[in-house]
């Protein structure tokens, strides 16, 4: 059997290159501000995010790997640096000897709390302030159902 390959007409081809373009230039750009106002990648902003919004700042590193879409190697060399910092410890788990959790200190409360302001102003200004109401709320929706395929909650027909 012999798979006919569905290539993207002008239009999709436009769209798809303008979103890449304008994710990669995104994210760049808000890793460049970040960087720059508060010494901290994207990646790492993430991951003190994600513990501050956890019970008592605290997850698995199994769980925070899978939350920042991480192996578990990268992330657990990411919160060794976050360590060395002291923005992040790791504590053993008692019911499973194998098993670690990650939790955000104090000082990694606070460095988060000092770099938000400035990535929250980053996103708005160069994404939500770029768009209507409208827009907004399809940008929302088009995300969302991507999410969606991509967990496996939609397949395709």
């Amino acid at each position: 059997m012999v798979v006919m390959t569905r290539w993207l007409d002008d239009d999709e081809q436009r769209t798809w290159r303008a979103f890449l373009a304008a994710t990669r230039s995104l994210m760049t750009t808000l890793d460049r501000e970040l960087h720059s106002q508060a010494g901290l990648s994207h990646a790492y902003y993430e991951i003190l995010v994600r513990l501050s919004e956890a019970p008592e700042r605290t997850l698995r590193m199994s769980e925070l790997a899978e939350a920042t879409d991480s192996s578990r190697s990268r992330l657990s060399h990411a919160v060794a640096r976050l360590e060395a910092t002291g923005w992040v410890q790791r504590e053993d788990c008692a019911t499973d000897r194998r098993g670690q959790f990650a939790v955000l200190t104090e000082a990694g409360f606070t460095a988060l709390a000092d770099a938000a302001p400035g990535h929250v102003e980053g996103v708005r200004r160069h994404l939500f302030d770029q768009l209507t109401p409208d827009q907004i709320e399809q940008l929302r929706r088009i995300s969302e159902v991507v999410i969606a395929h991509l967990d496996g909650n939609n397949p395709p027909s």
